[in-house]
């Protein structure tokens, strides 16, 4: 199942929050920050698995959380999740996910 890309925003994103492993990516020019969260905004969720892909498009509909993953390259990846509430959008370094999992899974 390929991702249906929109040319509009597919949900509002709320606030957006960056980890510091990712703002110093960005700062060091190691990371386009705004080009994976265009994409994460357009329903263009990365590299995830098959069943989160389908739980992604779901949650478009009934309001529930967003999980992107992107590879940036062989040895980086970004996670982008949108809150159920569409509160607040994160990006984060897997490696960061325990600093922030009380915000990711509400």
């Amino acid at each position: 199942m390929s991702p249906k890309i929109s040319a509009q925003p597919c949900f509002r994103h709320g606030r957006v929050v960056m980890s510091s492993g990712v703002i110093d990516l960005a700062l060091q020019g190691r990371l386009d920050v705004l080009r994976f969260f265009e994409r994460h905004l357009h329903g263009d969720w990365g590299n995830v698995p098959l069943v989160l892909g389908v739980m992604n498009e779901v949650g478009l509909q009934t309001k529930d959380r967003l999980f992107s993953a992107f590879a940036v390259d062989p040895t980086l990846t970004l996670w982008i999740v949108t809150r159920l509430d569409r509160r607040v959008t994160t990006l984060l370094l897997p490696t960061e996910y325990d600093s922030f999992r009380a915000d990711l899974t509400a």
